[in-house]
C-alpha cells in the first residue's frame, strides 16, 4: 500500500513538473495559450513554435534523460553490489563520450558530414554504445578477477581519466568549429534533441527499462551475491548480458545526444531507496524511474531560470548526495549492500 502511494504521488509530481518545464522559458506564455498549442487549437503561430517545436521537445528529452541515467546507475549499483557504483564513476559515462567525441569532432572534418543527417545521428549513437560497451566490459572483467568494490572503483576512474586524456588529444588536433561544438556539447544539452534522435533516445529508454523489469527477480538475487543467484536457478552470465545491454542503451544514448550528465546516475538510487526503504527492485525500479525523471526536470527549469548548462546543475544537485552516501553508514542498506 505504501509503495503504491508513493508511486501515485511520484506519477503526480512528475506531470506537475513536465507541465512547468513547459511553462518556463524565455518568452513569458500563459498557460492557456500553452494547452491551445499542445491541443491544436487556435493558438499564434509563434506560440505553437516555442511549445511544440521548442519546449515540448526539450522536456521529454529531460524526462527521457532522467529516467535512463538513473536506471543505469541503479543496474550498476546492483551489478557491481556497490553503492558508489554508476556510469559517471565507472567510466562507462567517459566511453561513451569517447565514441561520441570521435563523431562530434569529426563531422567538420568530413568523416560523417557527407553521411547525411540519418546516417550521422545513427553513427553518433552507435559510436557512443561501442565506446560504453568497451568499458563496462573491461570493467565487468576486472570485477570477475579482482573482487574489491574498492579496486573497482579506482580502475573505473582510471579508464575515466585515461579516455579523457585521449579525447584531450583528439580536441587538439580538431579545428576550431568542431572544437567549439564538443565544448558546449560536454556542458550538456537537451535542447538539441528532435525528430529522428528524439525517436532513438525514446526507443532505447524504453527497450532499457523493459529489459530491467523482466529482469527484476534475477537482479534481486544478483544483490545477494553470484553464487547464489546461480544456486538460486539464475543463469548469472546471460543475466549480466542483458544488464550489459540496458546499460549500454540507456547511459551511451543519453551521453550521445545529451552529453556528459553527472551525478544523477549515482545520487537517484539513493534518494529511491531512502524513499521507499525497500530493496526489491520489482520497488525500486520504478521509483527510480519516477525520481530520475522528477530530478532532470527540475534540472532542467533551474538551467532555463539561470540560464547556466543543464550538467552543472545536475552536478550540484548530485554532488550533496554522493557526500551524504559518503558518510552515511553501510547499515543502512543491509540488503543491498
Amino acid at each position: 500500500m505504501r509503495e503504491k502511494t508513493i508511486t501515485g504521488c511520484g506519477v503526480i509530481l512528475l506531470i506537475t513538473l513536465f507541465a512547468a518545464d513547459l511553462l518556463t522559458g524565455s518568452a513569458d506564455i500563459a498557460p492557456a495559450e500553452v494547452w491551445n498549442a499542445l491541443c491544436g487549437l487556435s493558438a499564434d503561430k509563434q506560440t505553437v513554435l516555442i511549445i511544440n517545436g521548442i519546449r515540448l521537445p526539450k522536456a521529454v528529452t529531460a524526462l527521457l534523460a532522467g529516467i535512463s541515467v538513473s536506471v543505469s546507475g541503479l543496474l550498476m549499483q546492483t551489478l557491481f553490489r556497490n553503492p558508489l557504483a554508476g556510469p559517471y564513476v565507472l567510466g562507462i559515462s567517459s566511453g561513451a563520450s569517447l565514441g561520441a567525441a570521435v563523431c562530434v569532432l569529426g563531422v567538420s572534418s568530413g568523416i560523417l558530414h557527407q553521411t547525411g543527417p540519418v546516417l550521422e545521428t545513427a553513427g553518433l549513437a552507435g559510436a557512443a554504445w561501442l565506446g560504453a560497451a568497451a568499458v563496462l566490459l573491461l570493467i565487468s572483467a576486472a570485477s570477475r578477477k579482482i573482487g574489491d568494490n574498492t579496486v573497482i572503483l579506482i580502475l573505473g576512474m582510471m579508464l575515466g581519466a585515461g579516455i579523457d586524456a585521449v579525447v584531450q588529444i583528439l580536441q587538439f588536433l580538431s579545428d576550431e568549429q568542431s572544437l567549439k561544438s564538443y565544448i558546449i556539447w560536454t556542458m550538456g544539452s537537451l535542447g538539441h534533441v528532435t525528430g529522428l534522435r528524439l525517436g532513438i533516445m525514446g526507443g532505447a529508454t524504453i527497450a532499457g527499462v523493459v529489459i530491467c523489469f523482466i529482469l527484476g527477480k534475477n537482479l534481486n538475487l544478483l544483490l545477494l551475491g553470484e553464487s547464489y543467484a546461480a544456486t538460486a536457478g539464475t543463469d548469472v552470465r546471460k543475466t549480466r548480458h542483458w544488464i550489459f545491454l540496458a546499460t549500454i542503451l540507456l547511459s551511451g544514448t543519453i551521453t550521445a545526444f545529451c552529453g556528459p550528465i553527472g551525478f544523477i546516475g549515482l545520487a537517484v538510487p539513493h534518494l529511491s531507496r531512502m524513499i521507499v526503504r525497500n530493496a526489491d527492485l520489482r520497488v525500486l525500479l520504478p521509483c527510480t524511474a519516477l525520481c530520475g525523471g522528477c530530478i532532470m526536470l527540475c534540472c532542467d527549469i533551474i538551467a532555463k531560470l539561470s540560464a547556466i548548462p543543464v550538467n552543472a546543475v545536475t552536478s550540484l544537485v548530485g554532488i550533496p548526495v554522493v557526500v551524504w552516501v559518503l558518510f552515511r553508514s553501510r547499515k543502512t542498506f543491509p540488503v543491498s549492500f
